[in-house]
């Protein structure tokens, strides 16, 4: 007969820092809100081993499959340090599902990582609370996701995320397409903000300022600092379906993160083609004129790290811009019509105007 009495010294994982009771609690915590995500193609429960999507209950017949996985950066210690939780979800969406948009497809599901050196269930359902929200924004559905928690390996109170989102297009609907000719129109769609990108420069700029997240910040009397630099990155997902379902005319779109206007524009362009925008027609929210100021920071620098204003770039045939700018603003986005296409001679952004920051 085998002899169970446990040693006086026997070590539990608990002992090593890990609580599987406080993980199969957050589970319960959290399957009401990834119960809410559901869509055609998913019941978005959780607890298996993985998450099932029907592309035929989605109403897809020829479709092509896409993926982008993303995080939220230094941002993150933002969220921490003010202990402000429930926004960074939604970027951790909005970071990868912006990137499917752009391409055309519509986002089916999500799937996210949190990690953590010691899991406070409270805290990560408010998380993964910002991340539901943020699928809802996008219309996917949050079919699974993991928790780690690695003592030693992140410190207490420290957590990171990551997100992984599968999208669908239809073949004839992938963006962008291989029209794109010189006059076409550049639409820029408004940012609520700072977004997901930049984080180590701001972080750097407001210790260099001195300023306090929790006080009033300079540019936001109704926030404070740290409130309103953690804006979550808008999701432009169900209005740039609309507009794309509704007309022929949307060519291809750039999601404006790390590398701003300079790196990113040119990614969806022909080799031959730059596109010449006008900074006067940006309105930059008042956070990047503080930035520059308190920073020192050069007007390209700002560009080339931050939206500045611009969170998506549409490319449209000229005779439909106007049409389009329409949808989207009434689909609720503040649309710019920031300048047009033109042959490349040197970078593949030029700029005109004065963008005031």
């Amino acid at each position: 007969m085998t002899d169970r009495t446990p040693a006086p010294n026997a070590l539990r994982y608990a002992d090593a820092g890990v609580d599987i009771d406080a993980g199969n609690r957050l589970v319960d915590m959290i399957k009401p809100l990834v119960k809410a995500t559901r869509r055609p193609g998913a019941d978005a429960e959780i607890g298996g081993f993985g998450g099932l999507f029907d592309l035929k209950a989605a109403g897809y017949t020829d479709p092509l499959l896409v993926a982008a996985n993303d995080g939220v950066g230094t941002k993150l210690k933002v969220a921490i340090d003010t202990g402000i939780h429930d926004t960074v979800g939604i970027d951790l969406v909005a970071m990868c599902v912006n990137d499917l948009i752009v391409q055309g497809a519509e986002p089916l599901f999500f799937l996210d990582y949190f990690a953590t050196g010691k899991l406070d269930p409270a805290e990560a359902a408010i998380v993964v609370a910002g991340i539901a929200e943020g699928c809802r924004l996008a219309g996917a559905a949050l079919i699974g996701g993991e928790t780690a928690e690695m003592p030693g390996l992140y410190k207490e109170g420290d957590y990171d995320l990551a997100g992984f989102a599968v999208g669908a297009v239809e073949r004839a609907g992938l963006l962008p397409r291989g029209d794109v000719a010189e006059g076409d129109v550049l639409l820029g769609l408004g940012s609520s903000g700072v977004h997901s990108n930049g984080f180590s420069l701001v972080r750097r700029i407001v210790e260099l300022s001195g300023a306090d997240y929790a006080a009033p910040a300079p540019f936001d009397a109704e926030r404070s600092l740290g409130r309103a630099l953690l804006a979550p990155t808008r999701i432009y997902v169900r209005p740039l379906l609309a507009a794309i379902r509704k007309t022929s005319a949307i060519k291809a779109m750039a999601h404006i993160t790390g590398g701003g206007f300079i790196d990113n524009i040119p990614r969806v362009l022909p080799d031959h083609l730059a596109a010449a925008v006008d900074l006067d027609a940006v309105t930059p929210p008042p956070v990047f004129g503080w930035l520059a100021r308190e920073g020192g920071v050069e007007t390209r620098e700002m560009l080339r790290t931050f939206n500045c204003g611009v969170g998506m770039i549409v490319v449209v045939e000229p005779d439909a811009a106007d049409a389009v700018a329409e949808i989207l603003s009434a689909e609720g986005e503040s649309v710019m019509r920031l300048g047009s296409l033109v042959r490349r001679e040197g970078e593949g952004v030029v700029f005109s105007g004065t963008l005031a920051l």
